[in-house]
Formats: structure tokens, C-alpha cells, sequence
């Protein structure tokens, strides 16, 4: 196994950084145990919510089995829902290009490295949800470690040293499949494994240190992001050497097949409902941490007379989190709403309905199994005129936007770049910006119409077609 954390990208670490990252992945062993002599049989599942992709699940079981001559992998934790969203946008990609697409979620396993992803990913949604409640942690804590305390080239180091433990995951997996890792930790877990051609999706447009796997190609979706990286702009107080062509490419950005195949004439559609004063058809999402309660509590409240009057079609995906369904309903004193509880398939058959039908009211959708719970969003995205979320993952997909406020640091520039390519608005931080901003939408419908517009150049300009390129570039490898 290659030392990562000592030397990256040729820059040194200091002794003290790597002391405390060897001391980081030794109180996991200590912690979880070592199972680095472990010998994980590979065998495969099903994903049946992603039957069209003929996508399947990588778990252990009691013999290695062969994986099919045009596999891809997509590897990936769950950390909210945006890894898991990108993640079904490779596979997508994958497969509109002829490839075979596997999952790997290094966070689902009964092994050390993933009880270490778990335990982190846990400590990260649970400070997520405290930011949302606590101002004084957020400007002293969160902000501050998203924006700058990830930044640092060091922190890659602890980072690098942790996932070595993922090591034991991959010793049955042919290390010249094509990989695509859309968390940098299965990213970097393939590198130290030996694996050949892998892809590291970067999924946010604020450059970090945590975000580096050296060994893979970094695939970036901005111009932004690309120069950051190249440079390596702010990773330390002293100038730093950058990373290579080789080793950075900037694709776009990271969208489904499925939602760019049809996106002129979903377009089309969504100018022809806003031109002809029908309903607006607003998807808002709950994301996977949970957080911003009070600002869909204002936003639902604030859009309750304008679904009375039918000038608005609510959709809110409430993901796996019908506890923020319930807590709506009590705080509003209950609404009239149409639920799709774990009904998948009357969803799909419901979005696929109103692509050529009217529709008006509140629709809530909630989903125990994550790949429902994520992908109900991309079913209503196609027919929906405006999607509410935090710049997030979805800050980069094709439908107009309204942004809601950022949680943490690093989202702030994925809102900055919607803004100046023209398919979002700008970032709507309290409740009295967001619901004044839904009142411009709402009465002056130009605005969406123009985001439209912008949306169709970009498409032709191959400004979405991210995913398309990571594959490619897995394909070949270095």
C-alpha cells in the first residue's frame, strides 16, 4: 500500500499532521477491529427501484462471483442524499453508454472501514441538523470547518490514512474494472487497493483538500472548481504545487440520462404550463440529514393560498423522513394533502400522467427504501416547473431553481453558479427572502421562462453532460 498521507501531489505534510492521522486510523482498529487479512467474498443484488438501469448491489457473500464484461462501478456512501443522488447519475450515464453498472456503498458493510464511514457520517448529520438550530455553532463551528477546515491539503492526509482501512472491501473486486467514485473515501479506498481506472466525481464547485485522491482522475463540473484544483488555491498559507492535467479534467455537470434525453421538450412543456397561466408546479425536497425545518414550515404556509387558488401544484419529497411530514401537519394545524407513502410504483405512473395532464394541490411522497426516497425526485423533476432545494448536489440539474439557504460553507458557490449560468436564483437565506422571492416567481412568470431559455442552451452546449464524461474517462483511465 502506497503512502498517501506523507507526500500529496508533491507537496510534504509536517510530522504533526501525519502523527495525528496515524493515530486517527488506529483508534478505529482499536475501535472496530482489524480486518485487514479478511478475505470479503463479492456477490450481487438486484436494485429493483433501479430495474431500468440493470444496476446491481456489490455485497458479501459465500463465493466470489464474476462480474460481466462491461462492468462499471460506481462506488459511493450514504452522507445525506446528494452521493447517492450523483451515484445514480453514473450509473444512468453508464448505462446509456453500454456499460454494466454495479454499486458499491463502502458505508453498507459489516467491515472496519465501514463502521468508520458510519460513525463519521453519523457525527456529520447530527452537527448538520445542530447548525440549523444554533447560530452561535454555525458561525463558530460548521461554517468555519466546511469552508476553510476542509480546505486544508492536511486534512487530506488524515483522510487518506483512514481509508486505507477500506482496503480489505476490494480484495475480490478485479482492480481494472472502471470506477467512479462519487465520495472522495470510496475514491480513495480503490487507489490504495490497487485499482487502475478510477474517476473521482468532486461533487461540490468550493474547492477543498478533502476532496483529493491522488491516483485518480479528479473530474470537476466548473471552471471554478478546475482552477482551485489546478492550483490548489487556498489549500495552505504557502503556495502550493498544483495538480496535473493528467489528473484533473473539468466534464460539467453531473446529471441522469433519463433527464437530459427529453429535457427540450420538458422545457418546452414547462414554458407552454407558465405561458398559459396554468397551476406552477413547485418540487421542494427534504434532503437526507433532515435539516431547515423552519424554512419549508415558512415556505408550505406561505404557498397555502396560492395552492387554494390553484395558481400552485406543491410536490414536497419528504425522502425517508416522514417524521417532517408529521411535524408540518402539526404545526399547520393539518393540510390537505395526496400521499404516495411507499407507494413507488403509483408515483412513477402518477409523474408519467401529468406530463400531458393538469394537476393541482399538495402531493407528499415518503419512502422507506433510500433508492425510492432518492429517486422520486428525479421522477417529478422532468414535469415540474420549479425545484425549492439547498445548492446542494441538485444545484447543477436542469430545472429551474430557487435556492434555498446553503448549509455549510462549501455549498455556497454551488448557489453562485447557478446564479451567473442562469438556471437558479440567487440564495435565499431567512424566510422573509425565500417567500418574497416565491412571490416574484409566482407573479412575474418571465423570470422562470428565462431560466428555461437558459437551461436549453446549456443543454445544447453540453453543459450537463458530466456524467457521460466520467464514464468515458473511466473507461480509458490514465
Amino acid at each position: 500500500m502506497i503512502d498517501k498521507s506523507s507526500v500529496i501531489f508533491g507537496n510534504e505534510i509536517d510530522k504533526k499532521t501525519i502523527k495525528g492521522a496515524n493515530k486517527s486510523k488506529a483508534k478505529y482498529i482499536k475501535k472496530y477491529g482489524d480486518d485487514s487479512a479478511s478475505d470479503y467474498k463479492i456477490a450481487f443484488k438486484d436494485i429493483d427501484t433501479l430495474d431500468f438501469l440493470d444496476a446491481s448491489n456489490i455485497i458479501f457473500g459465500e463465493r466470489n462471483e464474476a462480474f460481466s464484461d462491461n462492468a462499471l462501478i460506481v462506488g459511493n456512501i450514504r452522507m445525506g442524499f446528494g452521493h447517492y443522488r450523483i451515484s445514480i447519475a453514473m450509473a444512468s450515464c453508464a448505462k446509456a453508454l453500454g456499460y454494466k453498472p454495479y454499486w458499491l456503498d463502502l458505508a453498507s458493510f459489516d467491515a472496519t472501514g465501514s463502521k468508520m464511514i458510519r460513525e463519521q457520517n453519523d457525527m456529520y448529520s447530527l452537527a448538520s441538523r445542530i447548525s440549523q438550530k444554533s447560530h452561535l455553532f454555525n458561525k463558530i463551528v460548521w461554517e468555519p470547518l466546511n469552508s476553510e477546515g476542509f480546505k486544508k491539503i492536511t486534512y487530506n492526509a488524515k483522510d487518506q490514512r483512514n481509508s486505507e482501512l477500506l482496503v480489505p472491501i476490494f480484495k475480490n473486486i478485479p482492480k481494472d474494472i472502471p470506477y467512479i467514485a462519487t465520495h472522495v473515501w470510496p475514491s480513495q479506498g480503490a487507489i490504495h487497493s490497487g485499482m487502475t481506472h478510477v474517476v473521482n466525481a468532486i461533487p461540490d464547485n468550493w474547492p477543498m483538500g478533502l476532496h483529493l485522491s491522488e491516483g485518480a482522475i479528479h473530474a470537476v463540473q466548473t471552471p471554478f472548481a478546475y482552477l482551485g484544483y489546478k492550483m490548489l488555491n487556498g489549500f495552505s498559507k504557502e503556495p502550493l504545487k498544483g495538480i496535473s492535467e493528467d489528473d484533473l479534467k473539468m466534464v460539467g455537470c453531473f446529471v441522469d440520462h433519463e433527464l437530459l434525453v427529453d429535457l427540450h421538450e420538458d422545457n418546452a412543456k414547462r414554458i407552454y404550463r407558465l405561458n398559459n397561466n396554468k397551476p406552477v408546479r413547485i418540487l421542494m425536497t427534504v434532503g437526507g440529514a433532515g435539516a431547515g425545518f423552519d424554512m419549508y414550515l415558512a415556505m408550505v404556509k406561505h404557498l397555502l393560498p396560492y395552492i387554494k387558488e390553484k395558481k400552485v401544484a406543491l410536490f414536497i419529497n419528504f425522502g425517508d423522513h416522514k417524521t417532517v411530514y408529521e411535524k408540518l401537519q402539526e404545526k399547520l394545524g393539518g393540510f390537505e394533502s395526496n400521499n404516495f407513502f411507499n407507494e413507488y410504483n403509483k408515483l412513477k405512473e402518477f409523474a408519467h400522467n401529468i406530463k400531458q395532464e393538469d394537476v393541482s394541490g399538495i402531493y407528499s411522497i415518503y419512502n422507506e427504501n433510500i433508492f425510492e426516497a432518492v429517486y422520486s425526485t428525479n421522477l417529478l423533476m422532468p414535469v415540474s416547473d420549479l425545484l425549492i432545494t439547498k445548492p446542494s448536489e441538485l444545484a447543477y440539474y436542469p430545472i429551474p431553481k430557487l435556492f434555498m439557504k446553503h448549509i455549510g460553507g462549501h455549498e455556497v458557490y454551488g448557489a453562485i453558479n447557478g446564479r451567473e449560468k442562469g438556471d437558479a436564483t440567487f440564495e435565499c437565506p431567512t424566510k422573509k427572502s425565500i417567500n418574497e422571492m416565491l412571490d416574484r416567481l409566482l407573479t412575474d412568470k418571465e423570470i422562470l421562462v428565462h431560466m428555461c431559455h437558459q437551461i436549453d442552451e446549456l443543454k445544447d452546449k453540453g453543459f450537463y453532460d458530466g456524467g457521460y464524461e466520467c464514464v468515458r474517462l473511466a473507461v480509458k483511465g490514465k
